[in-house]
């Protein structure tokens, strides 16, 4: 919402302070700033001046003429122009040399198409009041020459620019925002709304309301004799554009003006055009629209219409129609104004992508009460600007809707904040927001006000809220204030009208504890082994749509593909929880690789979602009047998903990089199976790694990754077709596991220190081609007994010398004795006991022999 501080200074007796201050008040009252705009500040010698003589230059390719002008100096001024919708005797605004336009923009004498020019006259965008750059702007005929117009016009101002978030919908207007202002000032508030409108003697059009879950209120009002030539007024243009709307024309702007200034949108129909009733209700089955954007739109069931007998003429509370807008030729206006339903409109506005000033008032709430006063409002102006008349006629439909009464002790508040506060405090707080207050249960209102028709027991509701004291008040939210429901939201107003400033800053004490679980430093530790490792962690959505599915080869029985869908997602592309970590690391590789990052090694931790089973499609939603109880809670346990935490990586291009060193080194499948390593050593168990087929992975170069028995995750290189499907490079690879799968066997024990020197031997073994290496490891772990500290694979060969269908693989074994120095005769017989065992298993023999 952008609020001109000259507009808002109507409703409100400020005091002479800035905006920012203005601004400062406005923020401790819970509306967020987004900036400042100034206006005119740096704008300076402009003056009112007459065009004395006009003289035609020829020669050019656009029309150029030179003028002299009288601006109230000792002699005329003469200056080149290029517009043409001035004549002599016209007053306009003339910026003299050494005179600044808005934007820092100077000024100053010079020679242009061969004659001097000591000047220029200027039009409205070029002095900030609006877009119009067709011709000079011209003013009344009696403004006096040689005034200031920046002065004249008002040309300095400021516009505070607020970020209205969805539950304040009140102050997206002028009326909302100079409530608040004259609240934080403790001054007058003058309503723009206190209107006494003229008492209707007939119909404005025939209307009724077909489907009141749409509708409460409809409202119709008509002016006719209408000029249609008649332009909006420049101080309204000026208030539009620095209030961030596009003046369009008399109409149109002063219905957008009513908007700003009450905060309830309006609608006018050229009344020609017309047939029969107007009905709102709800689409029906194939019904389609044109709207104002000369879009035709195919109507969804639930949104929400305003028809006559021709059919739907406008989409409720988002855009009108184009068959019935207002033309250059319109006299006859029916404006129409009306309180919809506002989860209606959301649904309508995201329906059809279509987000209007309009929808975004509807869908947020808008006061009830008035429709009757902003028609009256846009009426009056299109009768005092537009010369037209008001018919006495007023279409009024509404459905009855009994008024909420809100029941708490005046000691809540306090009891919230931790903060005593009085009860003249309590009532005068919310009084001034426009509540009003009754002592107890008594209906009577504290306040003058219209009686309402129905009223709900402050007992009933307190005691439904669990809500309860001895000095209980009754208080009825105004008609503007549609997001005060319950005693929470009453406390809430108390306290940041009295002051969040005022609240006592108290830090918690922490709660004595063993700090970090153990899956918490696993976590941290297998973070901080990676990044050393040389990878980044990222944080992606945990969203993912079909197409990720399709897109990673998943089989359609892959229990990856059953998958929780949400309500409301963000994206209507990505409407599910992820089953897996992949899709959101993959995207977010392409990302770093489209912005030059080529060699790229990303990780995330996180949780996944899979539903199980049987598992209710939705969880149950329960009130809040009370705990749920032990059933309840096993419902909605039953119906989420389970959310292991996994750990993912990506690899692409060199994992060691190039240089003055020499050549690098392509990232491979092998530091895929590395990283699961590495994140297995911090949790202190051991992996076994084995070739499988699993997607996304290449069926050739995939591994699977066991704990023990259970499967813990994948590792690899992706397939050629899911890097295609990405837009990866080649041969990209990826890892996940399952982190909250990695438990250590029993207590973590310290290993035993040898202060003995350690033997080393090296064995190169010949295996079939299709032998696992991890098996033969495991062989020659177990054939070298207990004297064996350490086995590491350096070598592998496949060629002539190993032999066809054969590779060599070569380890170093390090042998250590906790209470002597091993000789060689005992490390040579530990080296030939693993190397025998490996040949009774795996057929294995030494290289060489």
């Amino acid at each position: 919402m952008k609020a001109p501080l000259s507009w808002l200074r109507e409703y409100v007796d400020l005091p002479p302070v800035t905006a920012q201050e203005v601004a400062d008040r406005l923020t401790a009252a819970g509306l967020k700033l987004e900036r400042i705009v100034s206006h005119g500040h740096d704008v300076k010698n402009v003056v009112v001046g007459e065009v004395l003589e006009i003289e035609e230059l020829t020669g050019f390719k656009k029309p150029i003429r030179h003028c002299k002008v009288e601006v109230g100096e000792a002699t005329p001024r003469e200056i080149v122009c290029g517009a043409t919708n001035f004549v002599v005797g016209d007053r306009v605004p003339v910026v003299l040399p050494g005179g600044v336009l808005p934007g820092g923009f100077e000024v100053g004498a010079r020679k242009t198409y061969g004659r001097l020019s000591e000047g220029m006259i200027c039009s409205e965008r070029e002095l900030g009041l609006g877009d119009d750059h067709d011709g000079i702007m011209v003013l009344p005929s009696g403004t006096p020459i040689g005034t200031d117009v920046v002065e004249l016009l008002g040309l300095r101002d400021e516009v505070i620019e607020l970020e209205i978030s969805p539950d304040i919908s009140y102050a997206m207007s002028m009326r909302g925002v100079a409530r608040e202002a004259a609240i934080a000032f403790d001054v007058p508030f003058r309503d723009p709304a206190d209107l006494r409108p003229e008492a209707a003697t007939d119909e404005a059009w025939p209307a009724w309301i077909a489907d009141p879950s749409a509708c409460d209120r409809f409202v119709l009002r008509e002016v006719r004799d209408y000029d249609p030539a008649a332009a909006s007024p420049l101080w309204m243009r000026t208030r539009l554009t620095r209030a961030g709307m596009r003046p369009v024309s008399l109409a149109v702007d002063v219905t957008n003006y009513v908007m700003l200034e009450m905060g309830q949108p309006l609608h006018a129909f050229d009344r020609a055009k017309l047939t029969g009733e107007i009905v709102v209700r709800r689409a029906e089955p194939g019904e389609r629209l044109e709207t104002l954007d000369h879009v035709v739109r195919d109507l969804h069931p639930d949104d929400i219409l305003i028809t006559d007998q021709s059919g739907p003429i406008s989409m409720a509370g988002t855009m009108g129609g184009l068959s019935t807008e207002i033309s250059d030729t319109t006299t006859d206006v029916v404006i129409e104004a009306a309180h919809f339903s506002a989860p209606g409109i959301s649904r309508e506005s995201r329906t059809h992508k279509l987000v209007s000033e309009s929808s975004k008032r509807f869908e947020r709430g808008v006061d009830r009460e008035l429709p009757l006063v902003a028609t009256w409002r846009a009426a009056a102006l299109l009768a005092e600007l537009g010369g037209a008349s008001i018919h006495p006629g007023l279409t009024h439909v509404e459905v009855e809707v009994d008024p909420g009464r809100i029941a708490i002790p005046v000691s809540y508040p306090g009891r919230v904040a931790g903060v005593p506060y009085s009860r003249q405090s309590v009532v005068h707080r919310l009084e001034q927001i426009g509540c009003l207050v009754a002592d107890g249960d008594d209906p009577a209102v504290r306040r003058g006000g219209v009686e309402p028709t129905a009223v709900v027991s402050g007992g009933e509701i307190a005691a439904r809220l669990a809500v309860t004291g001895d000095d209980m008040i009754t208080v009825t939210p105004p008609s503007w204030r549609t997001d005060l429901t319950d005693p929470a939201d009453l406390a809430e107003e108390v306290i940041r009208l009295e002051g969040y400033d005022a609240l006592p800053s108290v830090l918690p004490k922490a709660p004595a504890g063993a700090g970090l679980t153990e899956h918490q430093r696993l976590r941290r530790r297998a973070g901080r082994a990676l990044a050393a490792a040389g990878y980044v962690e990222v944080l992606a959505y945990p969203f993912m749509g079909t197409a990720d599915l399709d897109n990673l080869l998943l089989p359609g029985d892959d229990a990856r593909r059953r998958a929780t869908r949400l309500a409301n997602p963000i994206s209507d592309d990505e409407p599910l929880l992820r089953t897996t970590l992949l899709p959101g690391l993959l995207k977010t590789l392409v990302r770093n690789i489209g912005r030059g990052l080529a060699d790229a090694a990303l990780f995330e931790s996180g949780l996944v979602y899979r539903p199980q089973e049987g598992a209710p499609a939705t969880a149950p939603v329960l009130g809040v009047e009370r705990a749920p109880d032990a059933a309840e809670l096993d419902s909605i346990a039953a119906a989420l998903p389970a959310q292991p935490e996994r750990l993912a990586v990506v690899l692409a291009g060199e994992f060691e990089r190039s240089g003055w060193w020499g050549k690098g080194r392509q990232a491979g499948w092998a530091d895929a199976v590395e990283a699961a390593r590495v994140v297995a050593e911090e949790a202190g168990v051991e992996l076994t790694v084995s070739a499988d087929r699993h997607e996304p992975w290449h069926p050739g170069r995939c591994a699977a990754l066991h704990v023990g028995d259970r499967l813990v995750g994948h590792a690899g290189e992706l397939h050629p077709r899911v890097v295609e499907a990405y837009g990866l490079p080649p041969r990209t690879c990826a890892m996940e596991l399952e982190l909250s799968a990695l438990v250590p066997p029993g207590p973590a024990e310290a290993p035993a220190v040898s202060a003995y020197p350690v033997a080393t031997q090296d064995v190169a073994l010949i295996v079939p081609a299709a032998t696992p290496e991890h098996a033969v490891a495991d062989a020659l772990r177990e054939g070298a007994g207990a004297l064996l500290e350490s086995i590491r694979l350096f070598d592998v060969y496949m060629g002539a010398q190993a032999g066809e269908g054969n590779k060599s693989l070569a380890y170093t074994l390090r042998f250590r004795a906790p209470d002597r120095t091993l000789t060689v005769e005992e490390t040579t017989a530990a080296r030939d006991a693993a190397v025998a065992v490996a040949a009774e298993r795996l057929g294995a023999r030494l290289r060489g022999a």
